[in-house]
């Protein structure tokens, strides 16, 4: 039997450095983008993590990811999103930073202020499982604050292993706005976009309240089912 030799995951993004190395030598742990012994991110994985905003499109959606989803990227959001990989979230919410940049930047009157960031809500079986919003805590780390203007209309289907149309139908009418929002600008921000469907339904469901949406970004973006990422911004 196995046990888990992590730090609780709501303890390691208050521990400081000194502590956490004592952990590491009592309790050892491994990095959550290659498996080699560290305490947290070691630093290749670290640096296969820097951002670079790409806009991909889906359907007549833009949207701004800084990072492309697999290998260190797909292991470390997963461990984040799932294993209470909290020390991750420095790194990614850095990515995530550079996303929503970028999407304010494309759509000039999109300035910061004068936008509201909105992200996908968490099926209620995740937040019980995580017991956090992962997105959530990203957008904070960034330097944001997300606002909940998004709810569970009904529970979907899990995604994983659905088609771009099936995950099209599942998520339909999925969402709906917690409030009117007539005259809102609306940047949406969630982790991943892979077919764009639950952004599409994001979308839906804000028009339907009466809201804009002035851009679009994720952390990280699947383009081997979209190779029609054509816009880059370099960051620094």
């Amino acid at each position: 039997m196995t046990t888990d030799s992590r730090p609780p995951a709501r303890l390691v993004g208050l521990l400081p450095g000194a502590l956490l190395d004592a952990w590491a030598v009592v309790m050892p742990t491994d990095c959550s983008g290659c498996g080699a012994a560290d305490r947290a991110l070691c630093e290749p994985c670290r640096a296969a993590l820097t951002p670079n905003p790409v806009a991909t499109t889906r359907e007549d959606l833009s949207i701004w990811s800084a990072l492309e989803y697999g290998g260190v990227t797909s292991r470390v959001l997963g461990a984040f999103k799932d294993g209470g990989r909290t020390d991750a979230a420095g790194p990614l919410a850095a990515a995530l930073r550079a996303a929503i940049g970028a999407a304010l930047i494309d759509r000039p009157e999109a300035r910061p202020g004068s936008v509201v960031l909105a992200t996908v809500p968490s099926s209620r079986l995740a937040w019980r499982l995580r017991g956090f919003h992962p997105v959530d805590l990203l957008v904070r780390r960034a330097g944001f604050t997300p606002t909940r203007l998004l709810a569970a209309r009904r529970t979907a289907a899990d995604q994983v292993g659905l088609g771009r149309q099936a995950r099209i139908d599942n998520r339909r009418d999925s969402l709906r706005a917690t409030r009117p929002l007539d005259g809102w600008s609306i940047l949406l921000v969630d982790d991943i976009v892979t077919t764009g469907s639950t952004l599409l339904e994001a979308r839906r469901a804000i028009q339907a309240a009466g809201g804009q949406v002035a851009g679009l970004a994720t952390v990280a973006h699947t383009p081997r089912h979209h190779p029609d990422s054509s816009r880059s911004r370099q960051t620094a």
